[in-house]
């Protein structure tokens, strides 16, 4: 488990953040946020002034991360580049996640490593990584103001032969039935958003083309929403273009890989964040992904060739 709970003692009374940073080695901002997030406790009570004193035993949760060997693919001095595997979250999702992304970056970086942008849980590829606070606000910066470019590969059904410019407003709102909980969907009440998307390979064989899309926006689930919206839904996707009995077992994690195989044509979904490309301190980036992703489609769709 990530989170862990400390044990630990305070031989005299002092600033509960004084005492982290110098037991634990945590910076003053970092010490202050944990107080503040309710991480410290003592007999039951939790502490969140952040100010506070600590005398004695006391309890504090904290994040260690715990590395199952996946490395960064490119590494500079102040950021890293990762290739995620599907199915790997990059987050967190609570304090009882095994695993995530954010183990490998803070295990390789230290504490103050972090994501600088999120892609799926079920979308593999490239995740850029801050390596200090400092290029964590750049970089995310960056993302904000569009001067990042990212690409992704995509298996799509259907024939789709000519580019495309979707540009349909996407809305996400917690939907009033949790029959489904999907709660993305084009909407003209919805926020501006634009996806690109270029074929690059049709499959006749199996009515299936592989696209790059290229999002100028950047909203949760815009490349899948956008690409049902124009009836070409991603292979494998177990929301979008999914009956609602389906949906629902696979949000409940009761639906297993031959159901998604049989339902959905992939047993993930085939998605997978290809390049990014930016300028960062005067220096350019064009970081591609080392994925075969057609053969990694042909896997999970359980063909072999």
């Amino acid at each position: 488990m990530p989170f862990v709970t400390k044990k630990l003692y305070a031989p005299t009374r002092q600033k509960a953040f004084l005492f982290l940073i110098n037991e634990l080695g945590l910076g003053q901002p970092e010490a202050q946020r944990l107080i503040a997030k309710g991480r410290l406790s003592q007999n039951g009570i939790v502490m969140s002034n952040q100010a506070g004193f600590i005398e004695g035993n006391f309890d504090f949760l904290m994040f260690e991360p715990l590395s199952q060997g996946l490395s960064a693919t490119f590494v500079a001095p102040d950021f890293a580049v990762y290739d995620k595997p599907s199915g790997v979250l990059v987050h967190p999702q609570s304090r009882k996640t095994p695993y995530s992304l954010s183990d490998e970056i803070k295990h390789a970086f230290g504490a103050d490593a972090n994501v600088a942008h999120r892609i799926d849980q079920e979308t593999s590829g490239l995740v850029l990584a801050s390596r200090n606070k400092e290029s964590e606000r750049v970089l995310k910066l960056l993302f904000e103001d569009r001067e990042i470019t990212k690409r992704y590969l995509a298996m799509v059904h259907g024939h789709l032969e000519h580019p495309m410019d979707i540009q349909e407003p996407l809305l996400r709102r917690e939907d009033v039935s949790t029959l489904v909980r999907m709660v993305v969907k084009v909407h003209s009440d919805g926020k501006a958003s634009r996806t690109f998307i270029k074929p690059l390979q049709y499959f006749p064989q199996y009515n299936m083309t592989l696209v790059e899309a290229s999002p100028f926006t950047g909203r949760t689930h815009q490349i899948r929403v956008h690409l049902f919206h124009v009836k070409h839904p991603i292979v494998g996707d177990p929301i979008y273009g999914q009956e609602e009995v389906d949906i629902i077992k696979f949000l409940d994690k009761e639906l297993s890989s031959e159901e998604r195989l049989s339902k959905g044509g992939a047993s993930r979904l085939l998605l997978h964040a290809q390049s990014l490309e930016f300028n960062y301190e005067s220096n350019h980036y064009h970081i591609v992904s080392k994925e075969d992703f057609v053969s990694t489609c042909f896997k999970a769709m359980g063909i072999n060739k």
